[in-house]
């Protein structure tokens, strides 16, 4: 008899510890890929991203037809107009790579877009979270689709289709 009492016991303290931490999981990729807005704003910066990138593809086009005209004609320069031509060439290649960095680099112009038009959707999806968090007593939410590593989880732990159900995207 003390053997039964002392077994429940254990399976009772057990089931307890299991139900005082409390997690879920999403997957904020698959949440974001749902969500019309987001298409929408990475189509935006991808249109945004290719006409830059031709932008800077023609300056160093331009830069690249310099040095070709300078190498064909260097033998007629003097030493002072090829000193010059080279400066200009220098000067042309440094504009273009500063605008690549001002347009790619970190914190450039494509960061700052992408802070504007996606930040907005991922901070919906926070406060979502935030949200069914409360509401169903989470201890914690991992997110399947980041850095972190989850290497099994059951799919009834999912939540990401509530997460879009909040957000009004599903039904």
């Amino acid at each position: 008899m003390k053997k039964i009492f002392i077994t429940a016991a254990i399976v009772l303290a057990m089931a307890g510890a299991a139900n005082a931490q409390r997690y879920c999981v999403i997957d904020t990729k698959y949440i974001l890929e749902s969500i019309p807005e987001y298409k929408d704003s990475q189509k935006k910066l991808d249109a945004v991203a290719e006409q830059w990138q031709k932008e800077i593809d023609a300056k160093f086009q331009e830069v690249d037809k310099m040095y070709k005209s300078y190498q064909a004609e260097q033998v007629m320069l003097t030493e002072e107009l090829k000193r010059k031509r080279e400066d200009e060439i220098v000067a042309k290649e440094k504009d273009a790579k500063d605008l690549q960095k001002k347009r790619f680099g970190y914190e450039g112009d494509l960061f700052k877009k992408r802070e504007e038009l996606v930040k907005p959707i991922q901070d919906k999806i926070y406060n979502a979270v935030q949200k069914l968090s409360a509401s169903r007593m989470y201890d914690f939410v991992l997110d399947k689709a980041g850095g972190t590593t989850v290497i099994f989880s059951d799919p009834k732990l999912d939540k990401s289709e509530e997460i879009l159900k909040s957000l009004g995207v599903k039904k």
